[in-house]
């Protein structure tokens, strides 16, 4: 397991451990998707890409839970509308 994922930190800053386990989810599949990564790293990993991209406030849950990029248009690009899942 990432140290990261024992911090408090990160689950606060998704507002706990359902929306965490959601969002973590929700841009894992994305990722394996064909997604970029919103973090550069030397890694292959993919949850700790998506764990750095949360720290980082680079992806977030909107209030229907759907995951959006910071900065980025309401509903993220196509690879993230997570609607029809």
């Amino acid at each position: 397991m990432l140290d990261e994922l024992r911090e408090e930190e990160v689950i606060n800053k998704v507002g706990g451990r359902f929306k965490l386990s959601t969002l973590i989810q929700k841009r894992m599949v994305a990722l394996n998707g064909g997604a970029r990564p919103l973090v550069d790293l030397d890694t292959d990993n993919k949850m700790e890409i998506v764990i750095q991209e949360i720290l980082l406030d680079k992806v977030y849950l909107d209030t229907e839970l759907n995951v959006q990029i910071a900065g980025g248009p309401k509903g993220g690009p196509p690879e993230l509308d997570f609607r029809n899942l």
